[in-house]
């Protein structure tokens, strides 16, 4: 029996909320959302990434929410070398890549760049 049908949001935990909207609205092009009054998250497609700060994490939370914790893979909606350019405008080091990996649905070509909290972000287009 399939159970889960897709993921519609994650927790990210970070140490300065300002430095993490500015990186994930600025350089990863999600849209910042304010929702019951004061919650904050970013929105990309039919999925979100809710936010909370280190020390006012809401309950019920992870049992260790630590910043830069996370490795994350977005498949990007432009071709990786628009990517590479952006991340080049915006003055954030690739880590690593274009490399060729497999990703969930198939062959994907990623690069690696890390946020403000040392989480690890891959960005990737989908190889047909």
């Amino acid at each position: 029996m399939r159970l889960i049908n897709h993921l519609d949001h994650l927790v990210l935990t970070c140490v300065d909320v300002e430095v993490t909207l500015n990186f994930y609205s600025k350089v990863m092009g999600m849209q910042v959302e304010t929702f019951a009054k004061d919650r904050m998250a970013f929105r990309f497609g039919n999925q979100k990434i809710n936010l909370h700060e280190k020390g006012k994490e809401l309950e019920p939370k992870a049992h260790l929410p630590v910043p830069g914790s996370l490795d994350l893979c977005f498949i990007a909606a432009v071709p990786l070398n628009d990517v590479i350019a952006h991340l080049r405008d915006c003055h954030c080091p690739i880590i690593e890549g274009p490399v060729e990996r497999t990703g969930a649905t198939g062959k994907i070509r990623s690069v690696y760049i890390r946020d403000p909290d040392g989480n690890l972000i891959e960005i990737s287009e989908l190889i047909t």
